[in-house]
């Protein structure tokens, strides 16, 4: 069941109004039934690997919890994290693993069997696998770090794992943060008018990022990305731009909904973007860009490898291996750890720098503080990220090097200025209509950047007139321009295949 249908409103209404009028030592109990039953509307078989890795990870919290010996306590851990990494591998690295091989076994000319690859295609990827996943093992390695508590209760734990705003694509709450909300849902879940008011403008704003902008914008950017040698410097461009804006409002836009809908029941969520766009560095881009898994990934394998306390060669070194396990997260291929690994190559360049460039800088009494360095910044990291987003988008190494190389060499000027650019799946229409979404979102990012504030504490901070004439006008948008827009091209969100 995707958030950007009607199917999805429908199932929201009636949970939500079913939570407000039962009793609220029954709230937990639903929410868990309405997080199952949304779970299962995508499979229900896969409901029972959903129900197994909840069952394993709080097994283990209660084993952990009662264990004194530290190396049965390490051993309990291990296994667990083991059984967990096991299911990720086989639903989602099965075939990534057998192409590795296979070429491997080329190397030396041994003959590759094809009842791996045949076996390996009819394995489905689970909706929301690598989520929950990483919230079954931040549990039990806060356990046994003594960072939290065992929970006793498998209704809360059930729900920690499986509550719905969350389950298909995040973000990656920590237990710390959800469980207790959750154990208190008797007072927390009582209907407040702020609350509701803020979560409901939350969800519409990720619906307007999603279906405005994140949905239109894909057209052009499929369009040039699956034909990319057809087209020159102008189109290829664009359309690399138009990749790095659908995926931040599709997946920023999910977080939003999930933090909305939480919000309506009670439930605060951190936010998982803030402005990653307006970033003056890579470093500061992954503290904006999908917050809850970057820091995932800082607190269970970066600091432990050693984080930054550490020489310079292994904090390098423990950079590179987090950034490319980090690519692979998100996708079973080489061209996803070399993403990761790109990212990890610009931060070690960004510290390598970062002495002579301040050196560099204070000689010639450069404006630091100026619109136009501070700019200039923020031009060139976008510049870094969105040029390792091409090797996400296309469909293998080779495609995104010959995307890259015809970008560079098929420099046309005209194209930018002669209608070209309209003949891309949007008309002249479609095409105004996106750049005025654009640059409201450029607003609101830049007053989150500069001041902050989420849209739900823009818009309370307005008067209620202004405010409602704001709502009306946001959900008059999604409606007419995100549903029945002449170029409306629905999709699911990319961070469901993750």
């Amino acid at each position: 069941m995707l958030f950007n249908t009607a199917e999805y409103i429908l199932f929201f209404l009636i949970a939500v109004f079913i939570y407000f009028i039962i009793p609220g030592k029954l709230r937990g109990l639903w929410l868990l039934v309405s997080s199952c039953w949304f779970y299962a509307n995508w499979n229900r078989t896969y409901l029972l690997l959903l129900l197994f890795t909840a069952a394993v990870s709080y097994l283990t919290g209660a084993f952990l919890a009662k264990m004194k010996d530290a190396g049965r306590r390490r051993a309990v851990l291990t296994a667990g994290i083991l059984l967990q990494l096991l299911l990720l591998i086989y639903f989602k690295y099965t075939m990534f693993l057998l192409q590795a091989g296979g070429h491997l076994l080329r190397v030396f000319h041994a003959s590759v069997p094809q009842e791996g690859f045949a076996f390996a295609s009819g394995i489905l990827l689970p909706v929301g696998i690598s989520f929950f996943t990483f919230k079954s093992l931040s549990y039990m390695i806060d356990v046994y770090r003594g960072t939290i508590e065992a929970e006793r209760s498998p209704l809360v734990y059930g729900l920690y794992i499986a509550f719905f705003p969350q389950l298909a694509a995040g973000p990656i709450d920590r237990p710390a943060d959800l469980i207790p909300q959750l154990k208190n849902l008797a007072v927390l879940g009582r209907p407040d008018h702020e609350r509701i008011t803020g979560g409901m403008t939350i969800m519409l704003w990720g619906f307007f990022m999603k279906m405005v902008i994140a949905d239109r914008i894909a057209i052009f950017a499929d369009t040039v990305f699956d034909s990319y040698f057809l087209y020159g410097t102008a189109q290829l461009l664009t359309a690399a731009i138009a990749y790095a804006i659908q995926i931040y409002c599709d997946f920023a836009g999910y977080s939003l909904i999930s933090i909305g809908t939480a919000r309506v029941l009670g439930i605060t969520v951190k936010d998982n973007f803030t402005a990653p766009y307006m970033a003056m560095s890579v470093r500061e881009f992954w503290r904006r860009w999908h917050i809850s898994l970057s820091s995932w990934f800082r607190d269970y394998v970066y600091i432990p490898l050693g984080g930054s306390r550490c020489s310079r060669l292994r904090k390098w070194l423990n950079i590179m291996i987090t950034m490319s396990v980090s690519g692979l997260w998100h996708g079973a291929g080489g061209r996803f750890i070399l993403w990761g690994a790109l990212h990890g190559i610009y931060q070690i360049l960004e510290d390598i720098l970062a002495r002579p460039l301040s050196g560099f800088l204070e000689r010639i009494h450069a404006k630091t503080a100026s619109f136009s360095y501070r700019f200039g910044k923020r031009l060139l990291t976008f510049a870094a990220v969105d040029l390792a987003w091409i090797f996400f988008r296309c469909s293998s190494f080779k495609d995104a090097l010959l995307y890259i190389y015809r970008m560079f060499t098929g420099f046309r000027p005209a194209a930018f200025i002669d209608g070209s650019l309209y003949d891309l799946g949007l008309s002249v229409q479609e095409f105004h209509i996106l750049l005025c979404a654009l640059a409201l979102l450029a607003v609101v990012d830049h007053k989150q950047y500069t001041q902050g504030r989420r849209i739900d504490a823009l818009a309370a901070s307005q008067s209620l007139w202004f405010r409602w004439l704001f709502l009306i006008g946001l959900f008059t948008a999604v409606w007419v321009f995100g549903i029945y827009g002449p170029a409306f091209s629905g999709s699911a969100f990319i961070y469901l295949q993750f």
